[in-house]
């Protein structure tokens, strides 16, 4: 099973933080939808829903704003975008941004052009939008940057929403340093190479093949973000095998017909998804705020209804951190 564990230094896949696990409105203890990827080889975050105080949700974690490079939008509800245009904002004005990819539905650009403009808010980095639509509707690719790619499809909400699916490239296995050291190789930066995979030429004129002293390539790390939605067989597709899946669980079973209504999931349309796609963990995320703590029935109520489908069910709650790294291959017996 692919390891999914409390946030650990050094992993080798991608680490998930909670930013904001309610939906519709904050409450005293969730506030409303964000989620950050952060990628620790390349010292990279990446974003997913930015709901409003989602920046202070941002000063209250462990987490560097600067390095945030792209963001992702499922929908233009207010509780995945209200924080959008001042997080773009302070980025600015902390005069280090970079640039940031921002990815989402058609009218995302329209939305923060507006807000900018009336506000005279002028952003001082480069700011590039991406349209999701066409990628969704095709099944393309919509990023690949050589490490990671980036899915996504259409999901069964109100107004145009997108799951997004991220997975890691496969690595290289891992690195023999005693075999090196053997082979009379000294330690150095020609050891970088060799961990990659490369073929070096040596000073004594030997060409030494990197793969020959890694083991198997390990899988990357894959995780799917899904909300809002209510259960679509799109989300199932997109979520296939997945290391983790996000899914909003904004109602208890009990209240199936107002989830229909509104186009959500309940708890055991989430489960139902996770099981169906045969996914590694599940994580449910974007309660309703009817449900909190002293009420009678409590987030705790909706993780028992998703396990008695899908066992291996975690409850998200703001600020808590999962490291999520691909299913190591099986070791090989010796000869």
């Amino acid at each position: 099973m692919a390891a999914v564990a409390a946030c650990a230094r050094g992993t080798k896949g991608v680490q998930v933080t909670f930013l904001g696990t309610s939906s519709g409105v904050p409450t005293r203890g969730r506030n409303v939808s964000a989620v950050a990827l952060r990628l620790p080889q390349r010292s990279e975050l990446w974003l997913f829903d930015c709901g409003e105080g989602t920046q202070h949700q941002f000063l209250r974690s462990e987490l560097r704003v600067s390095q945030l490079s792209r963001i992702f939008i499922t929908h233009m509800h207010g509780d995945h975008v209200f924080g959008l245009p001042g997080l773009l904002a302070s980025m600015g004005l902390a005069g280090s941004c970079t640039g940031v990819d921002l990815y989402g539905p058609d009218p995302l650009p329209d939305y923060l052009e507006g807000v900018l403009r009336t506000s005279s808010t002028r952003i001082g980095y480069p700011l590039r939008t991406h349209p999701v639509r066409q990628a969704a509707a095709s099944g393309k690719l919509l990023l690949d940057d050589g490490d990671i790619s980036v899915r996504c499809t259409p999901l069964t909400h109100r107004v145009p929403a997108y799951a997004y699916r991220v997975d890691q490239k496969p690595r290289a296995g891992r690195f023999d340093v005693a075999r090196a050291q053997q082979l009379g190789i000294a330690p150095g930066p020609i050891y970088a190479q060799l961990k990659l995979g490369r073929t070096v030429n040596l000073d004594d004129g030997r060409i030494i093949r990197g793969a020959s002293l890694c083991g198997p390539p390990r899988p990357g790390a894959s995780v799917v973000y899904c909300t809002d939605t209510v259960f679509c067989e799109a989300a199932v597709a997109l979520a296939r095998g997945a290391d983790l899946l996000i899914h909003e669980s904004t109602f208890a079973h009990a209240e199936a017909a107002m989830a229909f209504q509104r186009q959500h999931s309940t708890s055991t349309m989430a489960a139902q998804t996770a099981l169906a796609a045969g996914v590694k963990q599940l994580v449910l995320t974007h309660l309703s705020p009817r449900y909190m703590p002293g009420n009678p029935v409590t987030p705790d109520d909706l993780l028992a209804e998703a396990r008695a489908i899908f066992a291996n069910t975690l409850l998200a709650k703001d600020f808590m951190s999962l490291e999520v790294a691909g299913q190591e291959p099986a070791e090989q017996p010796p000869d």
